[in-house]
């Protein structure tokens, strides 16, 4: 992003509107796809939603211009939107109701192998190539994705059952009336209720991805290889908090495990960003547990979404809910880049406890679903 703002001459709102438009789009994304999952299977979808990220992230390393930069951003979102979700449904599908907590912390404990092998490509094509040419780069990589499509093709199966139900549903033409089923009254209020926890929750989570690395750079003052070793601590702390969130939301039941690591997350924000100027070695230590507890609450999140609604509206369902929380939640990283000019990054980070602040609140209004079959 530092590199960025300084190829286009941006100021640090319109930097965060990198982040903002795609997360976004990938509200339409994640509908989309959600819908397309429920009609024609968790596996041709995800694989039309990973080949969608991987065309237009690489189109973002082409882009001669800020305004080009920013649509080929939001037409990765409608991608990067659908991912997530259907993914999630697809392995929540095959998992035990007794153990899907910790399958799906597991399979979520690989966003943060994605992140770490981000920050060692970063590390090292920044260090070797001029920042010019640098963030070009980074976007071609994300070419990369779209060879697993290969082997889904090959190897990768819709769960029996939601096959079964997909073909009921396609025979009967209630597939047709997938989005509409979920603002019906017997759905509408968990459909409602999610979305205000999806929202707080990556309001929160977005604002630390996007700006903590900026934070580092130009008010820590460290290099590129400086900042990558802090987020190696983060990243870590990442990692391990997506295996032990995915374990304790089978032990505590999801909303209890997102309601500790919601408080936990604000707590560790909050302290982050008021770290005294030069206590360097303290801002090391404390990113693991920052990374711990933003990561944690997300173990529960694939398991909490699914059993939420029934296999006929599901992908439906969690694509909607998910993607408008990231959609709303993406105003956190622009206000924090608006905010920013006056309050610097560090201050403006406290915005993100407010977002789980929100999420806490959400809980309220919806049930705890730990056991549950996937029927």
């Amino acid at each position: 992003m530092v590199a960025l703002a300084a190829y286009f001459g941006l100021d640090s709102g319109q930097t965060g509107l990198f982040t903002t438009v795609t997360l976004v789009v990938s509200a339409v994304g994640g509908a989309l796809a959600g819908v397309l999952a429920d009609r024609i299977g968790r596996v041709r979808a995800l694989m039309i939603t990973v080949i969608t990220y991987a065309v237009f992230t690489v189109a973002c390393g082409f882009a001669p211009n800020y305004e080009t930069l920013l649509v080929f951003r939001a037409l990765q979102g409608l991608g990067f939107g659908g991912e997530w979700a259907v993914g999630a449904i697809l392995v929540a599908e095959y998992a035990s109701a007794r153990h899907r907590g910790r399958t799906l912390g597991f399979i979520q404990s690989s966003w943060a192998v994605g992140w770490a092998a981000a920050v060692i490509v970063y590390t090292l094509v920044f260090s070797f190539l001029g920042d010019d040419l640098a963030w070009r780069v980074m976007f071609w990589t994300g070419a990369l994705p779209a060879l697993l499509v290969l082997w889904m093709r090959r190897r990768v199966h819709d769960a029996p059952q939601a096959t079964a139900v997909r073909e009921r549903s396609r025979r009967s033409g209630s597939a047709k009336d997938s989005f509409a089923a979920i603002f019906r009254p017997g759905l509408l209020r968990t459909t409602v209720f999610a979305v205000l926890l999806s929202t707080g929750v990556q309001g929160g989570y977005y604002t630390l991805a996007t700006w903590v690395p900026t934070y580092l750079k130009t008010e820590r003052d460290l290099s590129v290889v400086g900042t990558g070793g802090y987020l190696t601590f983060l990243i870590s702390g990442a990692f391990t908090g997506y295996l032990t969130g995915g374990y304790l939301t089978d032990r505590l039941g999801r909303r209890r495990n997102i309601w500790l690591f919601a408080l936990l997350s604000a707590l560790c924000i909050l302290a982050y960003a008021n770290i005294p100027s030069g206590a360097n070695t303290l801002l090391l230590v404390l990113g693991f547990p920052l990374g711990f507890c933003m990561s944690a609450i997300f173990s529960g999140f694939g398991s909490f979404l699914s059993e939420l609604y029934p296999t006929a509206v599901r992908g439906t369902g969690q694509g909607f809910t998910y993607n408008t929380g990231r959609a709303i939640g993406a105003v956190f990283p622009t206000t924090v880049g608006f905010l920013a000019d006056g309050w610097g990054v560090g201050g403006a980070l406290v915005f993100g406890a407010i977002g789980y602040g929100l999420a806490a609140l959400a809980l309220l209004g919806l049930p705890e679903t730990r056991g549950k079959e996937l029927v």
